[in-house]
C-alpha cells in the first residue's frame, strides 16, 4: 500500500525548503498550492512610506510575504525601529534578510497554538503607542482587526499593500493532480483559510461524484487555531493543530509515519 503524500498547499515560493524537510523525515511531498504571490503593479504608496519609516512608533508585518516584499525595496531596517509579526514563519523571513532578536526588537505573539491579531495585541504596550503611528504591511486585502483595535485605542494607523495574492487556475493538471489525490488519504498541510475554501471550491468543480466528501475526508495539519475552526465550519473532521512553526507541523507528520 502507498504511503500517504503530504500535501503542501504553501505558495510555491515558499514550499520547496519545507518539502525538502518533509523529505527528510520519510514521507512523500507533494506540491499543491493554493494561493499565488503577485507583485503590485504600482508600488508608489508603498515606497513612499518606507521612505519615511522614522516617523512610526512600530511596523507590523502580516506575513512572510509582506515582510520579503518590503525588504526587497528598502536598503537596511531601521534598527531603533520594532517590528511586529504574527508567527514563526515571519520570523524566520526576517532572519533571511539578518534580522534577530539580536539586532532588532521583535514583537510576536507568545501562544504559538494561536498566532493572529487578537493574541499579537495582548503582546503590545499599547498605552505606549497611544498617538504614535503604527504601519501595517500586509496584501491588498486582509482582515481589520487589528488595524481597527490599535485606531480604537488612539493609535494612528497606515495599512499599506506589497503584495497581492490570488487563487491558482484549476487547470487540467491540477484537475488530474487533485482528482489523484482524492483516490487515497493524504496530509494536508494548509497555512490559509483562503486556501482551503479555493481547495473545497475545487473538489466541488471536479467531475467527480462525490469530490466534496471525499475532500472532506482527509487530514489537515493546520498551524492556527483560526484555521482550525475554519476547517471544522467547511465540514472537515480531521484536523491536527499543530502550533506556528515548521518544526511542529514536522513532529505532526512524523507522528503519522
Amino acid at each position: 500500500m502507498q504511503q500517504a503524500a503530504v500535501i503542501i498547499t504553501r505558495p510555491a515560493a515558499q514550499a520547496g525548503e519545507f518539502a525538502r524537510k518533509v523529505q527528510a523525515i520519510g514521507r512523500r511531498a507533494e506540491l499543491f498550492p493554493l494561493l499565488e504571490i503577485h507583485a503590485l503593479t504600482d508600488y508608489a504608496g508603498l515606497d513612499s512610506q518606507l521612505a519615511r519609516l522614522h516617523d512610526y512608533a512600530l511596523v507590523a508585518f502580516v506575513s512572510p510575504n509582506a515582510i520579503d516584499a518590503v525588504f526587497s525595496r528598502i536598503p537596511c531596517w531601521p534598527r531603533q525601529l520594532p517590528i511586529a509579526v504574527m508567527g514563526a514563519g515571519s520570523r524566520t523571513a526576517l532572519a533571511a534578510h539578518g534580522i534577530d532578536d539580536s539586532n532588532a526588537k521583535i514583537i510576536s505573539p507568545s501562544n504559538t497554538e494561536r498566532t493572529d491579531s487578537e493574541t499579537l495585541l495582548d503582546e503590545l504596550d499599547l498605552a505606549a503607542l497611544r498617538d504614535k503611528k503604527v504601519l501595517i504591511v500586509r496584501g491588498e486585502t486582509g482582515r481589520e482587526l487589528l488595524a481597527d483595535a490599535l485606531r480604537e485605542r488612539g493609535i494612528e494607523v497606515v495599512q499599506l499593500a506589497a503584495y497581492r495574492r490570488a487563487a491558482p487556475t484549476f487547470d487540467d493538471r491540477r484537475r488530474r493532480q487533485l482528482r489523484d489525490f482524492l483516490e487515497r488519504e493524504n496530509d494536508w498541510v494548509v497555512t490559509s483559510s483562503e486556501a482551503l475554501r479555493t481547495l473545497l471550491e475545487w473538489a466541488g468543480d471536479l467531475q467527480l461524484e462525490g469530490g466534496v466528501a471525499k475532500m472532506q475526508r482527509q487530514h489537515l495539519i493546520v498551524p492556527h487555531t483560526r484555521i482550525a475552526e475554519t476547517a471544522k465550519t467547511l465540514g472537515f473532521p480531521f484536523i491536527t493543530l499543530t502550533g506556528s512553526g515548521d518544526e511542529h507541523v514536522l513532529v505532526a507528520l512524523q507522528s503519522r509515519l
